[in-house]
């Protein structure tokens, strides 16, 4: 204890490290008539009162509850009425802001399964939406396969929007897609028509409800519908040569966009 200080009394060092806080912080207090000590010792150290050491731990509590230092200021000079009406104001602003922190860690929490999973339902629901011959299995295998990509990135964002209502009305209109598109093959509809062109811009569209989706990364896409490819397998049990048929009007469509097919990148 310096000389001059009484029991329960301290400077502005020793308050400083009782409270957590800095010197920097009291005297900052104190130019702003928050609290400012009220004692000097006999050797001229400003000494903070026990008096003052309570006020200074109101003031600790109000700021732990987000309040401005001039509302505190107020609260330190308001009397018991004021102080409570001002203490529920900020209970309120605190349970709102909970509310709001549980609403956004339940969307993280849904925005990490999405990027862990792809796709943010249950087994039972997948299978509901996408039919008996979906593999829940799929999505893990999508992310083990690009899962560094800025599209599985953008993938997962917006399936973690989506519920399982959301999820049947992409299938549906994919679906809607497919039969429109298989009688357009069956027409026959020429490759570079206006009709099959719009054909391809709804098929990069319903890609883009996925990932952004240029006319050169469509054309990559493209590449897997045609005999041999990966997909090919798929179009073919919509209509025999509907794969090849559908990769060529892409081409002509990214064409008539200034793409080059054969030279197009993922971008």
């Amino acid at each position: 204890m310096r000389p001059g200080e009484a029991a329960g009394e301290m400077t502005v060092g020793k308050a400083a490290a009782m409270l957590g806080v800095t010197v920097r912080t009291l005297h900052h207090w104190d130019a702003m008539g928050l609290v400012r000590p009220s004692e000097r010792s006999a050797v001229g150290y400003r000494i903070y009162t026990a008096e003052d050491l309570l006020r200074l731990q109101r003031v600790l509590i109000y700021r732990e509850l987000d309040l401005p230092l001039d509302e505190i200021g107020r609260l330190l000079e308001a009397g018991s009425e004021g102080v409570e009406s001002s203490l529920r104001q900020q209970r309120d602003r605190i349970a709102e802001r909970m509310e709001r922190l549980e609403q956004m860690s339940g969307a993280l929490e849904k925005l990490i399964a999405a990027h862990e999973r792809g796709v943010v339902l249950t087994s039972e629901e997948q299978l509901a939406v996408f039919g008996e011959d979906w593999d829940p299995d799929w999505s893990r295998q999508a992310r083990q396969r690009w899962g560094n990509s800025a599209q599985w990135a953008q993938y997962a964002e917006r399936s973690a929007q989506r519920d399982a209502e959301q999820w049947a009305g992409l299938v549906n209109r994919t679906e809607q897609f497919e039969s429109e598109l298989v009688e357009a093959f069956q027409e026959p509809i020429a490759v570079g028509d206006e009709a099959a062109n719009a054909l391809a811009e709804r098929h990069r569209m319903l890609m883009s409800e996925h990932f952004d989706c240029t006319h050169s990364m469509q054309a990559c896409i493209a590449r897997n519908y045609a005999a041999g490819g990966e997909l090919n397998e798929y179009y073919e049990r919509l209509a025999t040569g509907l794969g090849d048929w559908l990769k060529e009007i892409i081409d002509a469509n990214a064409r008539a966009a200034g793409i080059d097919p054969e030279t197009a990148q993922w971008e």
